[in-house]
């Protein structure tokens, strides 16, 4: 592992232990040429995934893209940060059981979406709301409208 402050490739892991996620390994390193220190992450990765974009271009499925959108949807939500982790590894391991290898955004999305409805729905309407490209309040109102139980009538 490359040291982040110097560059120097041959660094020593002083302490391994199973992440609070308990899906992912953290090594303590050390750099014996500038003494430094960090931290790093390792995951169990299945299979390398493609998403395939609605305009039919291709890229390298990217784990912390996923978790960015995650975040900024759950921002300043009571929701814990371990439970966010549970669930974006829920989400990954979703994708990488598939069976695909190429697998559409439109997928991808609508994955998120039930797993941020389940947890939070004012986060599941701001993901939504990008998601779904909403342009002018009906569009909300419409989706949100959505949510709400029908009410039944009684006689």
């Amino acid at each position: 592992m490359r040291c982040p402050f110097c560059g120097n490739i041959d660094t020593q892991v002083k302490d391994s232990r199973p992440a609070e996620d308990h899906v992912s390994i953290r090594r303590r390193r050390f750099c014996p040429a500038c003494a430094g220190r960090f931290t790093t992450y390792e995951r169990v990765q299945l299979r390398d995934l493609v998403v395939v974009k609605t305009n039919g271009r291709r890229e390298d499925f990217d784990r912390d893209k996923l978790e960015r959108s995650i975040r900024i949807a759950l921002q300043k939500r009571p929701v814990e940060p371990e439970r966010m982790e549970q669930m974006i590894s829920g989400i990954v391991r979703r994708l990488e059981s598939m069976g695909e290898t190429d697998i559409p955004s439109k997928v991808i999305g609508e994955i998120v979406m039930e797993s941020l409805a389940r947890i939070d729905t004012v986060a599941y309407v701001r993901f939504a709301s990008v998601y779904k490209n909403f342009q002018e309040a009906d569009d909300f109102d419409r989706f949100v409208s959505e949510l709400r139980p029908t009410p039944t009538v009684e006689e």
